[in-house]
């Protein structure tokens, strides 16, 4: 079984790196990015993905369930410190190949996650279980954005793309897609459409220049 870390963080990596190498008929291989990602793929149609969604280079939720589409014999373990619960409930209603893990899981939950995606069966640890069945709060808390997320909302909303972006803020394409990470986590939003309808109601842009 091939498994492919995608996980810019070393510790965490050399420490799912420690689990598999003691897994029978099993091998890892580091990919740095998206596009190495799909030659893996395409080359391992039957392969585990761990990916830290919130470092890695995919943009939002559709990307990445587009993905599960296109390779639908591969399994994601998503294994990220902070992620939205709208964006989990959406891969989960997606379908069964994603499960999900918190890097504050015990060592017990990452392994028997791993063991569950290698049977292609869903896990999702128990602290994500807790959240995903804790009540919804009746009043929900005003959205705090840094200066900086608030701008790039309003170029995402203008229809700008993270490269176009990246450009313009002279920062590279990956700090700008945590950024826009960050702020679709933070708006409880899947995708470009859903953070631009929030600009507008907070009037970060206006409709006629929305429209333009």
């Amino acid at each position: 079984m091939k498994i492919f870390l995608a996980d810019r963080q070393d510790i965490t990596r050399a420490g799912l790196m420690y689990l598999i190498e003691r897994l029978p008929d099993a091998d890892y291989k580091y990919i740095e990015d998206k596009g190495e990602l799909l030659l893996g793929l395409h080359e391992y149609p039957d392969s585990i993905v761990i990916l830290d969604y919130t470092l890695f280079d995919i943009n939002d939720g559709e990307e990445l369930v587009i993905l599960s589409q296109r390779f639908k014999r591969v399994h994601w373990i998503l294994f990220s410190e902070d992620l939205s619960l709208d964006f989990v409930r959406y891969l989960i209603a997606s379908g069964p190949e994603f499960s999900i893990v918190m890097k504050e899981s015990p060592l017990s939950e990452i392994k028997t996650s791993i063991d569950y995606a290698i049977r292609k069966q869903r896990f999702i640890s128990q602290r994500m279980a807790e959240m995903l069945l804790a009540p919804v709060p009746q009043m929900e808390e005003r959205v705090k954005l840094t200066k900086t997320e608030t701008e790039i909302l309003k170029d995402i909303a203008l229809g700008m793309t993270t490269k176009e972006i990246a450009e313009k803020r002279f920062s590279s394409f990956h700090t700008i897609n945590t950024h826009r990470k960050n702020i679709f986590r933070k708006l409880s939003v899947n995708n470009v459409h859903e953070a631009t309808k929030y600009a507008l109601r907070a009037g970060l842009i206006d409709s006629a220049e929305y429209y333009i």
